[in-house]
């Protein structure tokens, strides 16, 4: 069992590592203390699906961590 949360946690976070590689660049500091004046702070389409997936697995992530030590 604790193999198999293991790999399960493995592959989580490669998908946690590419998710956030593909999200939009400068969204960073330079934007949070208004480096980006003239843009939109709203996400649409694709980008706000990849930034809400990304809390999904997120929150997987953590779920699989913690049972992890549980068990």
């Amino acid at each position: 069992m604790s193999k198999t949360l293991t790999i399960i946690q493995t592959l989580i976070s490669i998908v946690l590592i590419i998710l956030i590689l593909i999200q939009a660049k400068g969204t960073g500091l330079g934007r949070t203390f208004g480096g980006g004046a003239g843009t939109s702070f709203s996400r649409r389409g694709l980008e706000k699906f990849i930034f809400k997936l990304t809390f999904v697995i997120v929150g997987l992530f953590l779920v699989i961590s913690i049972l992890q030590l549980v068990i």
